[in-house]
């Protein structure tokens, strides 16, 4: 069987777990930051996980991480 390539966006913005979840950045963290509250660019720092409906799909996409 053939390697698989992956994914050049999913490599960047995904990483697994040792359990095997997805983890993930929040969004709207990059740029006009002045007009959002510093709580919510404070909650915007924490990783979260990628939902359960979506992970088989990611993990296709970066299948040698």
């Amino acid at each position: 069987m053939p390697k698989l390539k992956t994914h050049s966006g999913a490599k960047k913005r995904f990483n697994l777990t040792k359990s095997g979840k997805v983890k993930r950045a929040h969004a709207f963290k990059s740029h006009i930051l002045t007009k959002k509250t510093t709580k919510r660019c404070r909650r915007l720092r924490d990783a979260a996980y990628a939902d359960v409906t979506n992970e088989a799909t990611i993990k296709k996409m970066i299948p040698y991480k």
